[in-house]
């Protein structure tokens, strides 16, 4: 796929870096011709420097040709504007424009068609951060929560710790420990190395394990895997920029938050947007006194969110060491992310990370409906739809048994029907595959994502 990309900063590298993995045709424009030399060192992409805005750039750029637009430029303005240019004057048939405003969310009236911005779909990298955290606050001790078919099947991540119930037990097992609650384990890591697991396959404590099951179900799974569930009453802050205010708003009523931010100007803004019971502290999160003072051990969640990577990483481990439960520290920096995984720190969250999948639903080929990037980018889960019949469709028809997957793949799960008739099916081996099914398939290896997409594309037969 030809997909032009506009912004080299942050998001636009860090989608850059996961599109051209997957050997798409990457353009990167940007007004820092330096920023694009050192991409295209380190990318296998081509860089056109300019004002994305202007026809001349982008028609350098290759618009005529493109697939797809994505504009993640700092501005808004900015990214509004290059999408109604590459739609009007290029008709490039999907474009993508990263928006921090709350008035152009998804859906927002003046994106549509009469909206006259041109933009297809919106991304916003603070929303998906509140979002995902507040999915942990929701589900404590879950090192990752990731939605499918609108939310009814959930892939979570945890820890086994030791004296659970699933430690010491194998997979086959968990059948006749959880007979109310049916999940699939469609991957086991440990110590950063995922196994090659099978019905045999012993979960030791430490090890990291992906369950697919039923929303309804997951509450239950999570207080067996881990003894000690208590749900979050007190949560701090660190950092009152877009992401904090947006958390802090999401946990009005659900939560006590105390919230820091250096800047005195923003704390006055923050106290006039947020409730009277939600405290505002102006002052440095790193700073130990402070912390104290405000009793963070006694603190369920930890939460660092300012705009730098150096104080988030400090003041969460400066937190857990005064005792709080657990802390997440939003990190821009890929290599401060990896850094971080197996570290003081509970959850390190990349920004841009939150996002891809995003992205990813409109790169992939057949009928996709949800892409999860999973292990920083390096496994998938994916989430399609079986279109067609039996002539047509590689999968409509057949059994589990005699679908053929790439070598450590597994089917999640399958989720049929709609509204109140929806069900969460496991994939046992006799299990046939309906049209219109939501087949949700986990691939550990990025480079066995094209055998997976084939077999939601239907021949032409079909149509």
């Amino acid at each position: 796929m030809r997909i032009l990309i506009l912004g080299a900063g942050r998001v636009g590298e860090s989608v850059a870096e996961s599109l051209v993995s997957e050997q798409n045709d990457i353009t990167m424009i940007d007004p820092d011709p330096e920023r694009l030399r050192a991409l295209e060192d380190r990318l296998d992409l081509r860089g056109v420097p300019g004002n994305g805005i202007q026809p001349s750039v982008l028609r350098r750029a290759g618009a005529e040709d493109a697939d797809l637009f994505i504009a993640c430029a700092s501005l808004d303005e900015t990214n509004l504007t290059a999408c109604r240019v590459a739609k009007t004057v290029f008709g490039l048939p999907t474009t993508i424009a990263r928006v921090r405003s709350d008035e152009f969310l998804e859906g927002a009236p003046l994106l549509g068609k009469e909206g006259g911005f041109g933009v297809d779909h919106v991304i916003c990298p603070e929303e998906s951060v509140m979002h995902y955290v507040h999915k942990l606050i929701e589900y404590p001790e879950a090192l990752q929560i990731l939605e499918f078919s609108q939310e009814r099947a959930h892939l979570i991540a945890v820890r086994a710790a030791a004296g659970s119930l699933l430690v010491h037990h194998t997979i086959a097992e968990f059948k006749l420990l959880f007979p109310q609650a049916p999940m699939r384990v469609v991957a086991v890591y440990r110590q950063e190395e995922e196994l090659s697991i099978t019905s045999h396959t012993r979960v030791i404590p430490g090890d990291e394990v992906f369950v697919l099951a039923d929303k309804d179900k997951i509450k239950e799974i999570l207080s067996a895997i881990h003894k000690d569930d208590r749900p979050v009453r007190r949560v701090m802050i660190a950092g009152g920029g877009k992401v904090g205010l947006r958390l802090a708003r999401s946990l009005v009523g659900q939560c006590q938050v105390k919230l820091i931010e250096r800047d005195r100007k923003r704390c006055e803004y923050l106290a006039s947007e947020l409730p009277n019971d939600m405290l505002v502290l102006c002052g440095d999160s790193a700073d130990e006194d402070l912390l104290v003072q405000e009793s963070v051990g006694e603190m369920d969640l930890f939460v660092a969110l300012t705009s730098d990577d150096e104080d988030n990483i400090l003041s969460a481990m400066l937190a857990k060491r005064l005792g709080v439960r657990r802390v997440i520290s939003l990190v821009n920096r890929r290599i401060y992310a990896d850094m971080m995984q197996g570290s003081a720190i509970d959850i390190a969250l990349s920004p841009a990370q939150t996002v891809i999948g995003e992205l990813l639903v409109h790169v992939r080929r057949g009928a996709v409906a949800a892409v999860h990037s999973l292990r920083r980018g390096a496994a998938e889960a994916i989430e399609g739809v079986a279109r067609g019949d039996e002539r047509s469709s590689k999968l409509v028809g057949q059994r589990i048994k005699y679908i053929t997957l790439p070598e450590g793949a597994r089917f999640g799960a399958i989720v049929r029907g709609h509204g109140a008739d929806c069900q969460v099916l496991m994939p046992h081996h006799d299990l046939l595959i309906e049209a219109e099914d939501h087949v949700i398939i986990f691939i550990p290896n990025k480079h066995q994502l094209r055998a997976v997409e084939k077999l939601f594309q239907v021949s032409a037969t079909f149509f």
